[in-house]
């Protein structure tokens, strides 16, 4: 199973359709390499961070430090 396909199965088990969860699981995991790139952290240390983030989300709640766009 590759990649995408597990980030897509996570994102339907959080509610979305398979079209958006696919969509959300490529848009993750291309953030997460930019984000490995910019900060020097392993893809999957960016991309845990970014799943904590989407689950938190998904129940109501910010992580502690996350700052929405456009909320400054």
């Amino acid at each position: 199973m590759s990649d995408v396909e597990k980030i897509t199965l996570i994102c339907e088990r959080l509610g979305a359709s398979p079209e958006q969860a696919n969509t959300m699981a490529r848009q993750l995991l291309k953030r997460a390499d930019q984000l490995s790139a910019e900060r020097g952290i392993t893809r999957e240390t960016a991309l845990a961070q970014l799943l904590q983030i989407l689950v938190e989300g998904r129940q109501g709640n910010l992580p502690p430090g996350f700052s929405p766009p456009g909320s400054k």
